[in-house]
């Protein structure tokens, strides 16, 4: 088994300043589980311990059922991927993927079997003669990832490894690591600062910030259902709009106020937010799942109506991106028509009670009352 167990684990440098503080992570046998947050959050210094890189000031490490907070890193069945590659330059890629299988001093055969598998996994099988410079950048990283799994390592860790490549090898190399991860199966853990990055390859997402975990669940789970306001609006593209509201009365139960605009709730969470009425809040509704109202085919009771003022339009292919005035502030949303609207025009837009996500406004915790919350 390769489940890793963090137990409230820490690391302080000089002076007591946390990098990480009190991280609680179980990452399952076979997950691929993404560390994301912005630079400086700990996310690398954590992939760091969990390979033995740096030590652990308190907490616990659990590799499978062992215990690996003094284990070194040479003992360590931890297979690494670094942002810059680590390859080789004067080695073949045959001889940079076998590497480690020598130093092992397993046998010629059983090296060519594993080498074969490796590059045919990688589709690399033309490539074993050449050396790294011959390669591309997405090649290189694809000898790296291969050097790594030939090993069978417990656990599989990647830093940052594809911030170097340009973006048409980045979105070839996303897919690539999620049909590798799928076909072996190593329990993962990945670093990024990039959101739609983590979105696309993870089973789940720990989302972190100034060293403490913000939180941890499938990519679907925090885009729905984000636990704060920053996971709110650190995950989704465009992000999220954000409104200080006041929760009132409002149908014969609860509403959201935002400026002079009360919004509709579905009926349970009308209804469950009544001993709420009067608290403020931050409302946030994602730019995704706001409707033009020619697009809204059929309204709910928890719709709402409200006009708005284009700004400007940003025409992405197969739908148009607004950016419009309401309630004095920008919003954001998408519209399905081949003619965009001009600048200056009113048009309506439909908000959805289902998805306005309410946030506490002074510590910004998720108002989650009369909400039905997935499991995570």
């Amino acid at each position: 088994m390769s489940h890793v167990v963090l137990n409230k684990l820490c690391k302080t440098f000089g002076g007591g300043l946390f990098v990480v503080r009190d991280l609680n992570l179980n990452i399952k046998d076979g997950e691929f589980l993404t560390l994301l947050g912005p630079s400086g959050c700990g996310k690398s210094t954590t992939l760091n311990m969990i390979a033995g890189l740096e030590t652990i000031s308190s907490g616990e490490l659990f590799i499978g059922d062992k215990l690996y907070n003094d284990i070194p890193a040479r003992k360590r069945n931890i297979g690494m991927v670094f942002q810059s590659y680590a390859l080789f330059p004067h080695m073949t890629v045959d001889q940079n993927i076998a590497f480690g299988l020598k130093l092992k001093k397993m046998s010629r055969i059983d090296i060519f079997d594993k080498l074969e598998w490796a590059k045919s996994l990688l589709h690399l099988e033309d490539k074993g003669r050449r050396f790294p410079k011959e390669l591309s950048g997405g090649e290189r990283q694809r000898v790296a990832l291969g050097r790594a799994l030939v090993l069978n390592p417990q656990v599989l860790l990647l830093d940052e490894p594809l911030s170097n490549l340009d973006q048409e090898l980045r979105e070839t190399m996303t897919t690539e690591i999620k049909r590798i991860h799928l076909s072996v199966g190593c329990t993962t853990v990945y670093v990024t600062h990039n959101q739609m990055e983590a979105m696309r390859m993870s089973d789940r997402i720990a989302v972190m910030r100034d060293s403490r975990l913000m939180q941890c669940a499938s990519p679907m789970t925090i885009f729905n259902y984000p636990a704060n306001r920053f996971t709110a609006g650190f995950i989704g593209s465009p992000a999220m709009n954000m409104f200080e509201a006041q929760i009132v009365e409002f149908e014969g139960g609860a509403g959201v106020k935002i400026g002079d605009i009360n919004m509709r709730l579905p009926k349970e969470r009308s209804e469950a937010l009544v001993t709420e009425i009067g608290r403020k809040v931050t409302a946030g509704v994602r730019p995704q799942q706001i409707f033009h109202f020619k697009d809204s085919h059929g309204r709910r009771h928890s719709d709402t109506e409200v006009l708005v003022k284009i700004q400007f339009v940003e025409p992405l292919g197969d739908r148009i991106m607004a950016t419009a005035k309401f309630q004095g502030q920008d919003f954001l949303f998408f519209i399905m028509a081949d003619k965009p609207p001009a600048k200056g025009e009113e048009v309506g837009a439909v908000i959805d009670g289902r998805h306005i996500h309410l946030f506490d406004k002074d510590g910004g915790d998720r108002i989650s009352i009369g909400e039905k919350l997935p499991d995570v």
